[in-house]
């Protein structure tokens, strides 16, 4: 079947089948590693990243050495799930998934001899326990992969990190429309439209993937003044008024007003990939002190580039981070406003916004090459939020800024 999918411009947004081979191929080791004959993948994420899709199905990836055919079970649609995967050149078999009754027949039938392994993490106990009965035949085991996984997207690859940079190409223009068509008298959602209106053209989906329960997210935090002091249930520095109580997160219904400091945090996703960025405007000038903390932002912000771009830990970073806010006498501050402070100062990013290693105390790995990760020192007072952030990748020879960096200002008067 000839599907007409593709994006804005017409290009075909199909993940290369090189990319599908080359993870698979990294799952299979490490399965072998850890001594696990295979793994079942129903998460959305996963199975986009393994398959180049997310139909309904399960991919089944049999570890290096075993007798398993790595193999793509799917329920709905087949044609497209074929499609998606590469068409003839798909990586392994993709087949029509088989009834549940018939399930560990059909694993069985492509080599599986014990039960596999399955993503705890992400996989709702009602589906585990549901399946373990499909499978029951088989002998038990209580295998979780999910840190196999998440371990191995943490180093994205050269496609990958395109990606993210593409991503943050847009993220600019979406700062550029901002500065260009909002000011003082607009609502934060009046901003927040703006940017999302940028974002949907070139290609946005409307979902911002998050790992973590209750993988809930707003993709554009507009807090003008007072708003960037309003606590949330978020775990992050901001989270904004919202628009309502039932999406208490983002941007709310707060008129800029003359003076005051507007932090806008916005994401956009292209083709799956997360890219993270937060500017600061104003309608006029702001008064001085605002200018102080966003420089002593600026300040963390460079110290923790540094240190990670020479090969220190995150939980380092975070060490140096947190101490130079102490110094320069933001420790009631720093990331939110105490009880509701957030304990890191960045988060790594891909397929979700939440992805590890984060910037926090515990984290004891250097930022590897590959390793995609949003920096964002920021301080809450009652009357308003200043910060910075930007995403940025680990190379060879440091980091990479793969968003607006400094080619947007950051701070623009309206």
């Amino acid at each position: 079947m000839d599907f007409d999918l593709s994006g804005p411009e017409g290009e075909d947004w199909r993940v290369p089948v090189s990319e599908l081979t080359d993870r698979r191929r990294r799952v299979s080791d490490a399965l072998a590693e850890a001594g696990y004959e295979s793994v079942i993948v129903e998460d959305p994420v996963e199975l986009y990243w393994l398959t180049g899709g997310r139909q309904s199905g399960i991919l089944v990836i049999g570890a290096s050495g075993s007798d398993v055919e790595t193999t793509h079970l799917v329920k709905k649609s087949l044609p497209r799930a074929i499609w998606e995967s590469g068409g003839s050149d798909s990586p392994d078999p993709v087949i029509q998934q088989h009834r549940s009754a018939d399930l560990e027949k059909g694993l069985r039938s492509i080599g599986v001899t014990r039960t596999p392994a399955m993503l705890d993490s992400t996989l709702p106990y009602s589906r585990k326990r549901y399946l373990s009965k499909c499978l029951s035949g088989f002998e038990d085991s209580k295998e979780d992969a999910s840190k196999i996984l998440h371990r191995l997207r943490e180093t994205k690859s050269s496609w990958e990190i395109d990606q993210i940079r593409k991503s943050g190409h847009v993220n600019h223009e979406m700062f550029l429309a901002v500065a260009e068509r909002c000011g003082n008298g607009v609502t934060e959602l009046d901003v927040a439209s703006v940017a999302e209106e940028v974002s949907r053209k070139r290609g946005f989906g409307g979902r911002i993937r998050m790992r973590r329960w209750p993988m809930d997210c707003d993709r554009a935090v507009v807090a003008a003044g007072r708003s960037g002091g309003v606590p949330s249930f978020f775990d992050s520095a901001i989270g904004g008024s919202g628009a309502n109580p039932m999406a208490p997160l983002g941007s709310g219904h707060r008129r800029i007003e003359e003076g005051v400091p507007v932090l806008v945090d916005i994401v956009h996703v292209h083709r799956g990939y997360i890219s993270d960025c937060t500017r600061m405007f104003s309608s006029g000038s702001l008064p001085e002190i605002w200018n102080e903390r966003l420089n002593d932002m600026v300040e963390i912000r460079d110290s923790i580039v540094n240190n990670l771009g020479s090969g220190g830990t995150c939980s380092e970073a975070w060490e140096l981070g947190r101490d130079l806010a102490i110094e320069m006498g933001h420790a009631e501050h720093l990331m939110g406003m105490k009880p509701h402070q957030a304990k890191f100062l960045g988060h790594s990013v891909g397929l979700e916004l939440d992805e590890s290693p984060v910037l926090a105390n515990g984290f004891d790995r250097s930022m590897h090459e590959g390793c995609t990760m949003a920096i964002e020192p920021k301080v809450v007072y009652d009357d308003g939020a200043v910060g910075t952030e930007d995403t940025w990748a680990a190379g060879k020879d440091g980091l990479e800024c793969l968003t607006s960096g400094k080619s947007f200002p950051l701070h623009v008067e309206w």
